[in-house]
């Protein structure tokens, strides 16, 4: 999808990809992925390897022993979740370290592993899906690190994302929708996810998913995710709307859901 036009006037950077997604990315790329290549890949990074392993080992993941290498837990996890969290520590890195900025990235890594489980069940793009989930609020760190003093009131004010976005467009020109999905780009997401990203506060505040738009089922996995994170009580009325414009089977999205909700709930009492 295109960025929008207005970002072009902007004196707003983006950080570039690092080095050792950029290589990752096109190990990934490849037809048949070297899960060896991989595995040098991030332990030839030690402060990256080091990161992956912490996440790789928390309770969000529930694994039953503790793993010491990137190749046990591309074993245990699988290829896709140890990218994503390789891709979660490259985010992170990307942005100075700041308080504001760490609930943003914890609900990252929820959010992330909730749509790629979600997605990986369904039968849609898995890595699409986790990496929307993880980029979701990126925009965010890019105003922060552009105007931090300015970025931290609003970030106070706003009661919402809804209330949020009407701020930044109004002190910024431009809101953390769409610098969020103009980095997914130049990092080379796929489409699904830089769309994800684009339209996922409205489509959460109750919007249908954008007319015309391709391969929704990641956005509306967002919408799914969002609810699995905030108010599961809410969470057949969500499906019921969002499910049917995809579509997807309304049950097995719920099934999919109930199914990663209750590892969310484990992880939450073994103190995530």
């Amino acid at each position: 999808m295109p960025v929008d036009p207005e970002l072009r006037s902007l004196d707003i950077d983006i950080p570039a990809q690092p080095e050792a997604l950029v290589k990752l990315s096109l190990l990934l790329a490849e037809d048949e992925i070297n899960l060896q290549a991989v595995s040098a890949l991030i332990e030839s990074d030690m402060a990256l390897a080091a990161s992956v392993m912490k996440a790789v080992n928390s309770s969000l993941y529930g694994l039953k022993g503790r793993v010491q290498t990137v190749q046990q837990a591309i074993t245990y996890l699988g290829m896709r979740e140890v990218a994503a969290i390789t891709f979660e520590m490259g985010l992170r890195a990307a942005f100075p370290p700041a308080p504001e900025l760490e609930p943003i990235w914890q609900r990252a890594a929820v959010r992330g592993m909730v749509m790629g489980r979600m997605g990986q069940q369904l039968g849609v793009d898995g890595w699409a899906a986790h990496s929307a989930g993880l980029f979701e609020e990126c925009g965010k760190a890019v105003l922060f690190r552009h105007a931090s003093d300015h970025y931290r009131s609003m970030l106070r004010a706003a009661a919402n994302d809804l209330e949020l976005i009407s701020l930044e467009r109004a002190g910024f020109g431009v809101s953390h929708e769409a610098l969020g999905a103009a980095l997914c780009e130049s990092w080379g997401l796929a489409a699904p996810a830089v769309a994800s990203v684009r339209h996922h506060v409205e489509v959460q505040a109750g919007a249908d998913l954008p007319a015309g738009m391709q391969r929704t089922a990641v956005l509306a996995l967002s919408a799914v995710a969002a609810v699995l994170m905030r108010d599961a009580d809410q969470l057949e009325a969500v499906v019921q709307r969002v499910a049917p414009q995809v579509p997807l089977d309304e049950t097995l999205v719920l099934r999919a859901a109930r199914k990663v909700h209750e590892h969310l709930e484990e992880a939450r009492a073994h103190g995530r």
